[in-house]
């Protein structure tokens, strides 16, 4: 340095006083000016120092100590913002203890299920269900059957006591028996079931009263074989088949058909019958069948006995 300035320049020095045509030499002095950093002296560096401006040489071993102590400080400046830490002397706005703020974008906030708008009035008709059905156990005091209270009692039922058939009974199978009533008689000759016999005066047979059975067999088609066999070579009409209530809890079907035929008796003259079959079949697949036939003209009669003879054999099943 050597305190001189350029020509050029010295309209735009500050520290060079203008001189001009209005210069008056008898004005005051203008105040001196501060002293120019440009003009202050540089000291020497010291000796030693390794300046690369003085040319001196640094020692090897002070060398080594200033490069171990500058990697040390970059191995700690580098660890401090891996570990988390602020940054020390920072003039940063957020702190010296606030890390600086990450560039990642935050992780979305995971959203819950809607519920269908259409679950919405199904559910709230199923509180309502619920609620009222709880309000009505609640009213009428629970279901009073589970439990009678220790003032009632049940009477269990009674065991129905096996059938034991009347005097005079005539036994046909499975536990099944016929009462016949006066003036009826058993035909010897039939050996399928049990046939009563009632005959006029002459000898001629006017009404039969026939009980039969079979094990698994349909009832309706058991009732046609039976009505097919009674007219058969006789000119006869049949009646609808019709069902029957069954008066007992061990019957499981019950049903019935009516007929009326033109027969031939002895002396080859026509002669009209009328009658009906009935099927019974038990829970053990036992059908009862019973044949009623007689003459017209003793119809009267024999119908009443055949129904007093039949309630023999309801009862026996």
């Amino acid at each position: 340095m050597n305190g001189k300035r350029d020509k050029g320049a010295a309209d735009s020095n500050p520290w060079v006083s203008k001189a001009g045509p209005d210069d008056d030499s008898t004005a005051a002095p203008a105040p001196a000016l501060p002293p120019s950093p440009w003009n202050l002296e540089v000291p020497p560096a010291p000796a030693g120092s390794g300046s690369p401006w003085s040319g001196d040489k640094v020692p090897e071993a002070e060398a080594a100590a200033a490069a171990a102590a500058a990697a040390a400080a970059a191995a700690a400046a580098a660890a401090a913002p891996a570990a988390g830490g602020p940054a020390a002397g920072t003039s940063s706005a957020w702190g010296d203890k606030v890390p600086a703020p990450s560039l990642r974008r935050p992780v979305p906030e995971k959203k819950r299920p809607r519920i269908p708008p259409l679950l919405l009035p199904i559910g709230a008709g199923a509180l309502v269900v619920i609620a009222v059905a709880i309000a009505l156990i609640l009213v009428s005091g629970g279901d009073k059957t589970a439990d009678p209270g220790p003032g009632t009692s049940t009477t269990p039922a009674t065991p129905t006591a096996p059938y034991t058939p009347p005097a005079g009974a005539i036994p046909v199978e499975f536990g099944v028996s016929v009462v016949p009533l006066p003036g009826w008689t058993v035909l010897e000759t039939e050996k399928r079931g049990k046939e009563l016999v009632t005959y006029a005066p002459n000898g001629d047979p006017r009404g039969f009263f026939w009980v039969r059975q079979k094990q698994n067999v349909a009832a309706g088609a058991y009732l046609l074989a039976i009505i097919e066999g009674e007219t058969e070579n006789e000119i006869a009409h049949l009646g609808k088949q019709r069902n029957l209530p069954c008066p007992k809890d061990v019957l499981e079907e019950c049903i019935a058909m009516s007929y009326t035929s033109t027969a031939k008796d002895k002396t080859g003259a026509d002669v009209a019958v009328q009658g009906y079959v009935e099927v019974y079949v038990r829970k053990d697949k036992v059908a009862t069948a019973i044949d009623f036939r007689t003459r017209v003209d003793y119809a009267p009669k024999a119908e009443a006995d055949a129904i007093q003879m039949k309630t023999s054999v309801l009862n026996s099943l």
